[in-house]
């Protein structure tokens, strides 16, 4: 269904915390970088931002990778936004 929709599930990670898999952002196929993603949640976000650990499809490390605003995102992501 999700394929079929074209949208992404991005799950958001806590810092210390397990990934909140109960209820997930979700996003349009081409419209799912980090930046969007941020917006998603809030706008100011985004500016506020140093990084962001990405685990799952998208991530090139198992142990999460540090990535930027212009970072694609996979369906079922975990991200952790570091501010500054």
């Amino acid at each position: 269904m999700w394929e079929t929709l074209n949208l992404v599930r991005v799950y958001t990670k806590p810092r210390g915390l397990a990934p909140d898999y109960s209820s997930p952002v979700v996003l349009r196929r081409g419209k799912c970088t980090v930046e969007d993603f941020c917006n998603a949640i809030h706008k100011e976000i985004a500016k506020q931002m140093k990084y962001a650990i990405v685990w799952g499809a998208s991530a090139k490390h198992a142990r999460g990778q540090k990535v930027g605003l212009d970072h694609v995102l996979e369906d079922e992501d975990v991200v952790h936004i570091a501010k500054k």
